[in-house]
């Protein structure tokens, strides 16, 4: 019984991982790109947390970039 609830909760954080991806590169993937690329030619990085702040923020809309890509694909090829 132990060994089902967990595979149960171990699926259930793997979709909301995905799902909040996905989220955050729809959603945000416009107002990282302001910080990352406008903030950028306004100011000059001094300061290594500022570099690798807008490095993961645009690793995050890749990835759910990314991600979404493929299950776009999975859908096209299942219809």
């Amino acid at each position: 019984m132990f060994h089902v609830l967990y595979s149960q909760i171990n699926s259930t954080v793997k979709y909301f991982i995905k799902y909040s991806l996905s989220w955050i590169s729809q959603n945000l993937a416009v107002p990282f790109w302001m910080v990352g690329h406008i903030h950028l030619m306004s100011t000059i990085y001094q300061d290594i947390t500022e570099i690798i702040a807008s490095f993961g923020m645009n690793l995050l809309v890749a990835a759910g970039f990314i991600h979404d890509f493929i299950e776009y694909k999975k859908e096209k090829t299942n219809k």
